[in-house]
């Protein structure tokens, strides 16, 4: 029995550990290090909880000293709710003002740095841009009244402001409310410097919050000086002339320092309306706006009825010019064109042969005006765009609106618009290639993609209908079906890519019916592979850029790779050989060529009819145009198949006047027997029967002529040099 005395055998006993060897010590450390530990945690937990409701209960008596009741509280409250509001929305304002700030990064005064002088394909002078010539006249140099012109017309307050005129921004809107529509603006000069600068001319809201924010960065960056003098030199007057220098030039064939009243009058009436005030195209009407500018010098206190008078009644004259036509759009894009491709080489002054051709610019400024004047109304559509590009990329005609005077916002490289059913070429393209064929049968019936239920147009279905029909009459269940069954989304945005859309296409399930934004040029350029054969267009709108030296910095078909070829020959002809029977029989009829050209293409119309497409081409020319609105609002029930169509079939009948026709490839009968002109052709304009006012081009060569000078040129460009012939001979 054990002993209960032995406190070895005792009930307080440990049990029997290792202790000889001296690690029960170290383990019993560890243990009330732990205990420690943890009673600290509790203990300052609990105490750094009670004096924070010590302090908070501190607060809250404190606080109760400046508790209101009644009215005063409805105060409070509002002042309250007013600042937490105003938190929010410093923080939005925050996000909406770093895409404008993201403008000003680099050097943005770069575009004035160069002198460029165009040339047409042919060598005629067409305009120029960047420094323009005239070197820009420092604001302490330039006449006293001509600077108080400007700031009575377009800033008032221009120098008492920050770049947002608040007072002006206010009574621009109470005066527009009392008329009932904008009669009056409340934009600053600072305002329209950015615009001038950093953005387009395309009326939306996002792009008057960029505004706003660089103005307020302008001011911020620059002294007033500085503002007035860039806005003096970069702002276009009509003419094909930017800044107040170029303008005196050309407009009075003086310089802007010698300019009296009456002409500095009716130059600050440009800065707004150049289209609408130039005086070498409407005198009256520019000497009316100048002695509207004259009112103002007197009702703003800069001068006086007597200091005018002289003016009003001796209006300036101009020099007498011939109205000129210059491609300002297409130069504005050439240019930027330019400064891409300026970076590898350090001139500034410089020589561009462009790839326009005068004569096809003038027929689509006249088509797309024409078009709108006549049936802009009928349809409500303001604005149009088109772009033309000749067999090898070269684009020979470029229109970015209707008036550049009136808007600089190019339409045709920067607006970014749906482009409806003529996007399904990219997964019809894709379909090809993935083994089907113009005579594949799919079903057309109703599908839906997740919660996506898309509709063919009047809800109609057809069943069992091969590719050809489905693109043909423009079936929207078709490609839609394609890529969810077949081909996926990710093929159709490499297609369009490959084929020469720059603009980044969204990744979307809905892109196969064309709700992706795309240009005018994406679309042009993605076209132009067909009747390459598959291969890339290579669009390109500089053909060659030399120094004043004569230097060749850089020439197209030198410095630019070899076509990829982006469609296989299989492929491209199936393409070829369905979109050739839209005009024939699906719904671009109105686009059918005069006799007997081949057409190919595609129409596209978008929801509630806002945008209007038509993209079609021939063996020699792809041609793109689009009708719409800049503010989104939606046409009246205007499809690709009406008047784009339409102006297409005008601007090509007219480029295919007197020229050697190309086949359209993988076709069978590219070159059908010639129909003669009908009557029909004759009749008065109607858009019921697609019919628009031909255009004629006027002769220069023969057929027979062109085509011997062509294999000329040809034969001279594989000559050999001349001294290397000289060396041979001397051998």
């Amino acid at each position: 029995m054990e002993d209960p005395s032995n406190p070895e055998n005792g009930p307080n006993m440990e049990p029997e550990t290792p202790q000889d060897n001296g690690a029960g010590k170290p383990r019993r450390r560890k243990l009330y290090f732990f205990l420690r530990l943890d009673s600290w945690i509790d203990s300052t937990l609990w105490n750094a909880g009670f004096r924070l409701a010590e302090a908070w209960e501190e607060i809250t008596i404190f606080f109760r000293r400046f508790r209101v009741r009644g009215w005063k509280r409805i105060l409070f409250e509002l002042l309250g709710e007013g600042l937490t509001l105003g938190a929010a929305g410093s923080v939005v304002m925050l996000m909406l003002a770093m895409p404008a700030f993201e403008a000003t990064q680099g050097d943005w005064r770069n575009r004035g740095n160069f002198a460029v002088t165009f040339l047409d394909r042919y060598g005629n002078v067409i305009g120029h841009r960047g420094i323009i010539h005239e070197n820009s006249v420092p604001v302490d140099q330039l006449p006293d009244y001509f600077i108080k012109a400007v700031l009575a017309t377009e800033d008032r307050r221009f120098f008492d402001h920050f770049g947002i005129d608040v007072i002006g921004l206010f009574r621009a809107v109470t005066v527009n409310a009392q008329a009932g529509g904008v009669v009056q603006g409340g934009s600053t000069l600072t305002q329209q410097l950015a615009k001038n600068i950093f953005l387009s001319n395309e009326r939306s809201i996002e792009r008057k919050i960029k505004e706003a924010f660089l103005a307020i960065w302008l001011e911020a960056n620059l002294s007033k000086k500085e503002i007035l003098s860039l806005y003096l030199d970069r702002t276009y007057m009509g003419g094909g002339t930017f800044g107040a220098a170029a303008a005196a030039q050309f407009y009075f064939g003086k310089s802007i320092t010698d300019v009296n009243l009456a002409e500095a009058a009716m130059l600050a009436g440009l800065f707004k309306a150049p289209a609408k005030y130039a005086p070498h195209v409407n005198l009256p009407a520019a000497r009316a706006r100048a002695n509207d500018v004259l009112s103002n010098l007197v009702q703003s206190g800069l001068m006086t009825e007597g200091q005018v008078i002289a003016a009003r009644r001796n209006p300036a004259s101009v020099v007498d010019r011939a109205q000129i036509e210059s491609p300002d759009y297409f130069l504005d894009w050439a240019f930027d064109e330019v400064q891409r491709l300026a970076t590898r080489f350090p001139e500034r002054s410089l020589i561009v042969r462009t790839t326009i051709d005068m004569g096809l610019q003038k027929a689509a400024e006249d088509s797309i005006q024409s078009s709108l004047m006549e049936y802009g109304e009928r349809y409500h559509a303001k604005q149009g765009a088109s772009v033309m590009i000749e067999n090898g990329g070269a684009v020979r005609a470029m229109v970015g609106g209707s008036d550049y005077g009136e808007s600089q916002f190019n339409r045709a490289t920067k607006a970014l618009r749906q482009p409806g059913s003529s996007f399904k070429i990219y997964t019809y393209s894709v379909a090809m290639e993935s083994g089907m064929t113009p005579t594949s049968v799919v079903v057309d019936a109703p599908i839906s993609w997740g919660n996506w239920s898309p509709h063919n147009y009047e809800n109609r279905y057809a069943g069992k209908i091969t590719l050809t029909t489905a693109i043909t009459q423009s079936i929207n269940t078709i490609p839609v079906r394609l890529a969810k069954e077949k081909l996926g989304i990710q093929p159709i945005r490499e297609m369009a890519k490959a084929m020469g859309v720059e603009t980044p296409i969204r990744n979307d399930k809905t892109i196969p019916i064309g709700t992706s934004e795309v240009t005018v040029l994406d679309q042009a350029t993605a076209y132009s592979v067909f009747p390459a054969d598959g291969m890339q267009s290579r669009r390109h709108g500089i053909e060659q850029i030399t120094g004043y030296d004569g230097k060749v910095l850089y020439d197209f078909g030198h410095d630019e790779p070899p076509a990829k070829r982006v469609l296989s020959e299989k492929a491209n002809s199936y393409m070829n050989q369905m979109l050739t029977q839209v005009p024939v029989i699906g719904t671009a009829r109105k686009a059918a060529l005069d006799n007997g050209i081949v057409v190919g293409g595609k129409t596209g119309t978008t929801q509630a009819y806002r945008d209007a497409w038509f993209i079609g081409f021939t063996g020699n020319y792809t041609c793109a145009v689009w009708f719409g609105n800049d503010d989104y609002t939606s046409t009246n029930n205007m499809t690709g198949g009406t008047l784009p169509a339409m102006t297409f079939k005008k601007i090509m009948d007219y480029a295919h006047q007197g020229i050697v026709l190309k086949p359209i490839p993988g076709i069978s009968d590219p070159f059908p027997a010639q129909k003669p002109q009908t009557a029909s052709a004759k009749k008065p304009a109607d858009p019921a029967n697609g019919s628009l006012p031909p255009l004629v081009r006027p002769r220069s060569l023969s057929v027979d002529s062109t085509r011997v000078l062509r294999d000329i040129g040809e034969k001279l460009k594989g000559a050999a040099p001349l001294e290397a012939q000289k060396l041979a001979a001397a051998k």
